[in-house]
């Protein structure tokens, strides 16, 4: 407080504190309150003072002064009159609120109604050009606990653990999603004395006034006694001697050129400019540098105010899964018919995420209050358009019951006037705007003069603005209505005209050829398509769900024909389908099945629902799914009800096309898992993944701010250093969430390492675990994150680097930083080491494997230090050992297996089956039951081989799938410790395409073994083997060979 107005300051307190206390040579006998903790002193720089010291207890009390409530009496007691009227004004503008349209809608007082809105700090001001639907099912999605909360009038005051002081704010938030409401509780809070005291005097100036004044030329204090001519009687030396904020409303709705590089630099408040200049010097700070700026947005315009002038970015959330129902609660008085409300709003997933915006809380209560209760009887509204469309006629018979009793409206000029409105919501939503000047309105066809007329004929849904200085502003309720308006006004020019608007068609050029409306609206699919934000997704929902006959036949009144047909309806399904087919952007095809429900179709969604029906997530991995399945999926993922905490790519199938189908459930989930995607065609999906973090807007369109994993697996999935290039951008963005990362098992080698430590240098990242096992690091590497864990201390705790190769200097240079009391670091893993482990690849598990003849069969014949195994019609002369085989063909390998293993095994001279597995020692050894059989019983896991034919199986679970017919040999890779056993075809230039994955849970060392399948017996693994049966086929597996490498 010290910087505002210092010499009345020591005036107050000399004047009233020190002129009643004359002893002021003992700091004990001064405090009029109990003198402040020392500890608090000390923070404020002022030191004990000693007894006698008149200096320094005066310099004490005098600081301590200036952080009680008395400054906040001083500047109270110090303002001029006009400070009490700008109050006075404020608060009889702010304390009534109107749902809906203002001035039109219902009335109430602001905090009787408000719900508090889940603001949060969010890091950055970076531009989403999304669709804000979009948006909004993203926000739907996240944890209610996700984000720093901040009080709507807390947003001035740091963070914990912050040390700047905060000037300007910027608050981002979709439309209708309560920014203007948070700026007018702030407002009113301020304006009654509960809150921001501190504070003089508050200027509001929404962009939507301030865009009328793009013509004038002012001073700073011009402006302001322009809006607000309460303060004519401020003087320059005010503005800076007193605590202000301006609030700059609606960002994303200003038509002035905000040249922040350009404009004239500007520092006097008195001298004239245009406003444009007036807000860019004021925004940067020349002007006034000691006021306080909050400015809101939306956040495809968020980026338009440079992130230097920003001390702090907010978000408004909406409201969370208990506000909905606390506002149905509290807007319904009947509490029945609210729970009536509420439990119908649920049933919909559509609508209900839809109620994360608390304009479209009003809009549902607006019209399920009048559908549930006794005035309506009708089909209850279960998509978005029927919502509309009943809102839309609620509104016009209201109109017509209230005002029009003795001079109805004729059905035409009802008509005229909402396709007049239309027009103006299509053009304007071309064009991005959700606010309307005259200028628009002219130039939509729309007399101004007769504005009274448009605005009584749909009350609630648009209006003209009030109070203002210099003009009139139009605006609908919400984005969502201009574009229900929108396609309304795009379908009945359709049917009516024959003209598609959206392809710009001349009628009189198509009169004689009518147009079928399967081809209109497959056109429309394919414009919003070819949209790179998807700011066309809602409008074509809408306008296909304008296309039902249910929708039509409430909007008679509007429609003079129908205009569609089963055929119509069935032709364009076929159409989407086929879109979704052809794998646009996974959101794309999201919006595409939003676009299917609207058409009350459900089919693709059904198939999936019914497989998960059937054998739940686990029928998952290896399914066979379409392309068009492998999207509907993610659509059911998406729309469940259920929090996607974790999702785990891993149970998928693992080819390309699939998985991206899938990002989108990434990204809703905090906790990704990615692990074996080595096959070829998942090399791209794998760098698309790792990119997905970084470049995702790119790509996909969608902000970093939208994604917040909390852990990624990315195990053996090829990754490289252009890898760690994409992961590194995420660890040094301001907001990333990654606390846990693990990358085990691809070749990043010392350079994908370097990368990888520039982003764990960053104050940005906050990552609390790193695994890098297996990623051929060497000394030089681990130079590297020595250097990084000395560079950021705080958070790094667990570092895995088993499995490479650090050498002793390499492990010396690591194991510093846990006897560094400065570093976080707590663990440490660096076992497995040595040269072996830079082997590209799997290789560098390789383990050396040989056969125990104690075990084998004697029909088998061991060779070459027991690496290799031969069928031979002769019995061999091994000892009796109660561990042989003495039925089935079978033999283990004397080493037991944990940790991480990689061997290959080949196969020559076949004519029958192999079969290559792990088992527990314990398998039972004699007889031909499943006891004995490898992947027949829980104590193994098995792949099986026969001429183009492989399976997989455990515990009798067969599992068929598809391996290259050219290939003899088979990699086998085991992670002991992640439960995974991996299959791999190893081709002549020693090339690994992955076959399959198991998942288990290990709790015992595992054993290789070999085994035998004659042709009759492989793929029959339950058909008991007789002696009779061994004889029969043993010409067929004569000198059959598998060897181990």
């Amino acid at each position: 407080m010290l910087k505002y107005h210092l010499k009345e300051s020591v005036t107050l307190f000399f004047g009233t504190e020190i002129g009643h206390r004359p002893y002021l040579t003992d700091h004990r006998v001064f405090f009029p309150i109990p003198p402040p903790p020392l500890s608090q002193m000390s923070s404020l720089g002022c030191r004990s003072p000693r007894s006698g010291d008149s200096y320094q207890c005066v310099r004490w009390n005098f600081r301590w002064f200036l952080t009680t409530d008395h400054s906040v009496l001083l500047i109270t007691k110090l303002a001029p009159a006009c400070h009490r009227k700008l109050k006075s004004k404020l608060r009889d503008k702010c304390q009534k609120i109107h749902e809906g349209i203002s001035q039109q809608g219902t009335t109430a007082l602001l905090n009787e109604i408000y719900t508090e809105l889940y603001i949060t700090e969010c890091g950055s001001g970076e531009v989403n050009n999304e669709h804000e639907v979009r948006q909004i099912e993203t926000a739907s999605r996240r944890p209610a606990s996700q984000g720093t909360p901040i009080k709507c009038n807390d947003i001035f005051r740091p963070l914990p653990g912050q040390d700047k002081d905060i000037r300007t704010v910027l608050t981002k938030g979709v439309a209708g999603i309560g920014k203007t409401v948070s700026v007018q509780k702030f407002i009113l809070d301020w304006s009654e004395g509960n809150v921001n005291q501190d504070v003089l005097f508050i200027f509001p100036l929404p962009f939507r006034e301030l865009n009328l004044m793009k013509e004038k030329n002012l001073s700073l204090m011009e402006l302001l006694h322009h809006f607000f001519p309460e303060t004519c009687e401020l003087k320059p030396k005010h503005y800076t001697n007193y605590k202000v904020l301006f609030i700059f409303d609606g960002l994303d709705e200003h038509r002035l050129p905000l040249d922040f590089q350009n404009n004239e630099k500007l520092w006097d408040v008195t001298e004239s400019t245009s406003v444009d200049v007036l807000l860019t010097n004021l925004i940067k700070g020349n002007l006034l540098p000691s006021a306080l700026l909050w400015i809101t947005s939306r956040p495809a315009a968020a980026n338009q105010i440079p992130p230097e002038c920003v001390d702090q970015v907010t978000e408004v959330r909406g409201f969370s899964e208990p506000q909905k129902e606390e506002y149905f609660r509290k807007r319904i008085s009947d509490q029945g018919l609210a729970n009536r409300i509420i439990t119908h709003m649920k049933s919909s997933r559509s609508l209900y995420i839809m109620c994360h915006i608390p304009v479209f809380c009003w809009i549902a209560a607006s019209v399920l209050e009048r559908m549930l209760g006794e005035a309506e009887s009708g089909e209850i509204p279960k998509t978005l358009t029927q919502m509309f469309t009943h809102f839309l006629i609620f509104d016009i018979n209201y109109k017509n019951q209230k005002y029009d009793k003795k001079s109805p409206t004729h059905p035409y000029h009802t008509k005229e006037h909402v396709l007049a409105l239309g027009k103006l919501a299509f053009e304007q939503l071309e064009k991005g705007n959700l606010i309307f000047y005259e200028e628009d309105l002219r130039n939509s066809g729309i007399d101004v003069r007769e504005m009274s007329v448009y605005s009584g004929l749909c009350m609630q849904i648009f209006s003209e603005e009030f109070e203002l200085q210099l003009g009139k502003v139009f605006s609908f309720v919400h984005l969502s209505v201009q574009e229900f308006l929108a396609a309304l006004y795009v379908f009945i020019s359709f049917i009516s005209t024959n003209t598609n608007v959206l392809q710009q068609q001349h009628p009189g050029l198509l009169s004689f050829f009518k147009t079928p409306m399967s081809l209109f609206l497959n056109s429309a699919v394919d414009k919003a398509l070819q949209s790179q934000n998807g700011h066309l997704d809602l409008f074509l929902r809408f306008l296909l769900g304008l296309s039902q006959e249910s929708n039509q036949t409430l909007l008679r009144g509007l429609l003079t024909q129908s205009g569609s047909s089963s055929h119509s309806k069935e032709e364009t399904i076929k159409y989407i389908k086929e879109k979704i087919r052809e794998n646009p952007s996974p959101e794309k095809s999201i919006n595409l099945f939003h676009c299917l429900n609207e058409l009350n179709d459900h089919s693709l969604v059904q198939e999936v629902q019914t497989y998960l029906n059937r054998g739940g997530k686990r029928h998952l991995p290896g399914a066979r799914l379409s392309p068009a399945q492998w999207s509907a999926l993610a659509f059911v993922l998406l729309n469940s009800e259920e929090e996607l905490d974790e999702f785990d790519l891993r149970k998928y199938d693992p080819s390309e096309e699939y998985l991206l189908r899938l990002l989108p459930v990434v990204k809703a989930s905090r906790k990704a898992f990615c692990h074996n995607l080595l096959a070829n065609s998942c090399c791209q999906c794998t760098l698309s993944f790792c990119h997905f973090l970084l470049f995702h807007h790119l790509v996909f369109h969608h902000p970093l701010t939208d994604l917040h994993l909390l852990l990624c697996r990315l195990s053996d999935c090829g990754l490289t250093e252009k890898s760690c290039k994409a992961l590194t951008s995420v660890l040094q963005t301001e907001n990333s969430s990654l606390r846990e990362l693990e990358m085990n098992t691809n070749d990043l080698q010392d350079s994908g390492v370097e990368q990888l430590c520039a982003g764990l240098k960053s104050s940005h990242c906050k990552l609390e675990i790193l695994r890098l096992s297996g990623c051929l690091v060497t000394e030089e590497g681990c130079s590297s994150l020595a250097s990084a864990l000395s560079s950021n201390p705080s958070y790094l705790k667990e570092l895995d680097m088993t499995y490479n190769h650090p050498g002793e200097s390499g492990v010396k240079l690591l194991s510093v930083r846990l006897e560094d009391p400065h570093c976080r670091l707590e663990t440490l893993r660096v076992e497995h080491a040595g040269k072996i482990r830079t082997k590209p690849g799997l290789r560098k598990y390789a383990c050396d494997l040989t056969l125990d003849p104690n075990t084998a069969h004697t029909r088998l014949s061991l060779s070459e230090g027991n690496r290799k195994v031969k069928f031979v019609e002769e019995q061999q002369s091994y000892p009796d050992h109660p561990e042989r085989f003495d039925v089935l063909y079978q033999a283990l390998c004397r080493e037991s297996l944990t940790g991480r293993c990689y061997w290959e095994v080949e196969r020559s001279g076949w004519g029958g089956g192999a079969v290559i597995s792990v088992t527990y020692k314990g398998i039972s050894r004699k007889g031909d039951s499943s006891d004995c059989r490898f992947g027949c019983n829980l104590k193994s896991w098995s792949l099986c081989c026969y001429n183009n034919r492989h399976s997989v199986s455990h515990n009798n679970n067969y599992t068929a799938i598809s391996a290259p017919s050219s290939s003899n040999r088979v990699g086998v890779y085991l992670d002991w410790a992640a439960g995974t056993l991996s299959f791999y075809s190893v081709s002549h230039t020693h090339t690994l395409t992955h076959l399959h994955t198991l998942h288990s849970t290990f709790t015992e060392p595992l054993y290789p073994p070999v085994s035998w399948r004659t042709p009759e017996s492989a793929g029959k693994h339950t058909q008991t083997q007789t002696h009779t049966d061994t004889h029969r086929h043993t010409q067929t597996l004569r000198d059959c060979l598998i060897s181990l490498y």
